[in-house]
């Protein structure tokens, strides 16, 4: 379970779905939990501008958990709000106005 508390340091709030993934089929589990881990590792990006472009993108989706999940995450890494709402205008410019309301309002809910 180590992997998970892992996961839950990156990502912030780990899916249910995801959890009871690790019990029902292990070995998928593990094979996401990898290509997770590839994914979030710092390289050419570190993991803090990964989870400025993972906000921006579940704000397009509209995608609520992953927003809130994202934004927990960011928060644990030290990311600062003002660097999340550069990322917001980013998806507003290339996803519309519904999508930087959608993330800012999720982002001042999380910084409260």
């Amino acid at each position: 379970m180590s992997g998970m508390k892992d996961l839950e340091g990156k990502i912030g709030k780990v899916p249910v779905i995801f959890r009871e993934l690790a019990e029902k089929n292990p070995e998928m589990h593990e094979k996401i939990l990898a290509l997770d881990n590839m994914i979030w590792d710092d390289g050419a990006l570190t993991r803090q501008t990964k989870k400025v472009i993972a906000i921006s993108i579940a704000a397009a989706l509209r995608d609520e958990h992953a927003v809130y999940a994202q934004i927990a995450g960011a928060k644990n890494l030290g990311v600062k709000k003002e660097e999340i709402e550069e990322g917001l205008r980013v998806a507003f410019l290339l996803s519309g106005m519904p999508a930087y309301v959608y993330g800012k309002t999720k982002l001042e809910e999380a910084y409260k």
